[in-house]
C-alpha cells in the first residue's frame, strides 16, 4: 500500500507538471499566432511556470516554433515542442493574454480555470470583415493625405483602399497565399488608380496608389521584426523582417506589372 501511494503520488506530481508546461506552451504559441513579439510570448511562459512553482524553465521561440522545458523536484525533465504556423496579428488576444499572465501571478486562477480562460481568449474573433474594409479606407485617405496627396486624391485613395482590402478579406477566406493575394492586390490598386484618373484627371494616379498600398503593408510585423533584433532575438527578427521585405517585392511586382501593362496599351493604342 505505501509503495503504490508513493507510485500515485509521483503520477500526480508528473501530471501536474505536464499541465503547466502544457498551459504556457499553449498561451505562447496564441501569443505568437497572433503577432506577438518573442520577449512577451518567453516572459509569458515563464510567468505561468514559475508562479506555478516551477523555476526551472528554459523555453526557446522563433518566429514560427516553441520549445519549452521544465525541470522537476527530482531533477527530471519534462519538454514540449510547438510548430506554430505564420499568421496575421491580433493585439486584442496578445493583451487579452498578457493580462490572463499577471492574474495568474495574482492568484486569481487555479490551471483549470487558466485554461477555460485561454479558450475564451482563443475564440475572440477580429473586428467585422466591415469594419476593416473601413478602417483600410480611412488608412489609405489620411495616408496619402500625409504623403502630399490633395483632399480629393485623399478621398480617391479612401475608395480605392476600401476596395483593395475587400479583395483581402474575400482572399483570406479563400486561404490565398501570401504572394498571390499581394501581388494581386497591388495590380487592382494600380489599375483602380489609372481608372479613377482617367475619370477624374485632377487625381494623381502615383499619390492614390501610395494611399491605397497602405493596407497590404506588414507595419506590425515589421516593427515586432525590428524589436524582436533589438532584444537580440536575431534568429525570429531575421525571419520576420525578410517575411515583410518579401511582402514589399510582392506589392511592388503588382504594382510595377499593372503599370506596365498600362503604359504597353498606351503605347499601342
Amino acid at each position: 500500500m505505501g509503495e503504490e501511494k508513493i507510485i500515485r503520488e509521483v503520477d500526480d506530481k508528473d501530471e501536474e507538471i505536464y499541465r503547466v508546461l502544457k498551459l504556457a506552451l499553449e498561451a505562447g504559441q496564441i501569443l505568437l499566432r497572433s503577432g506577438a513579439e518573442i520577449f512577451r510570448v518567453e516572459e509569458t511562459m515563464h510567468r505561468i511556470c514559475k508562479y506555478y512553482g516551477y523555476d526551472n524553465v528554459d523555453t526557446f521561440t522563433v518566429s514560427n516554433a516553441i520549445i519549452v522545458s521544465l525541470e522537476g523536484e527530482k531533477r527530471e525533465l519534462f519538454a514540449k515542442v510547438k510548430n506554430v504556423p505564420m499568421s496575421g496579428a491580433h493585439l486584442e488576444i496578445v493583451a487579452e493574454i498578457n493580462d490572463l499572465s499577471r492574474q495568474i501571478e495574482a492568484g486569481l486562477y487555479t490551471i483549470d480555470e487558466a485554461f477555460e480562460k485561454l479558450k475564451e481568449i482563443e475564440q475572440i474573433k477580429p473586428n467585422s470583415g466591415l469594419a476593416q474594409v473601413l478602417a483600410a479606407g480611412m488608412a489609405s485617405g489620411c495616408l496619402g493625405y500625409m504623403f502630399g496627396a490633395t483632399a480629393m486624391e485623399g478621398v480617391g485613395a479612401f475608395f480605392t483602399g476600401l476596395l483593395l482590402y475587400i479583395w483581402i478579406v474575400c482572399a483570406g477566406r479563400r486561404g490565398l497565399s501570401k504572394i498571390v493575394t499581394n501581388i494581386i492586390g497591388g495590380v487592382i490598386i494600380t489599375f483602380l488608380a489609372i481608372g479613377a484618373s482617367w475619370i477624374f484627371p485632377v487625381l494623381r494616379p502615383d499619390k492614390l496608389i501610395i494611399g491605397s498600398v497602405m493596407p497590404l503593408v506588414p507595419g506590425v510585423a515589421f516593427t515586432n521584426a525590428i524589436r524582436d533584433i533589438a532584444d537580440s532575438d536575431f534568429i525570429s527578427g531575421t525571419v520576420r523582417i525578410t517575411d515583410a521585405i518579401f511582402v514589399f517585392a510582392y506589392i511592388a511586382i503588382g504594382v510595377g506589372f499593372a503599370w506596365t501593362c498600362y503604359n504597353y496599351l498606351i503605347g499601342v493604342m
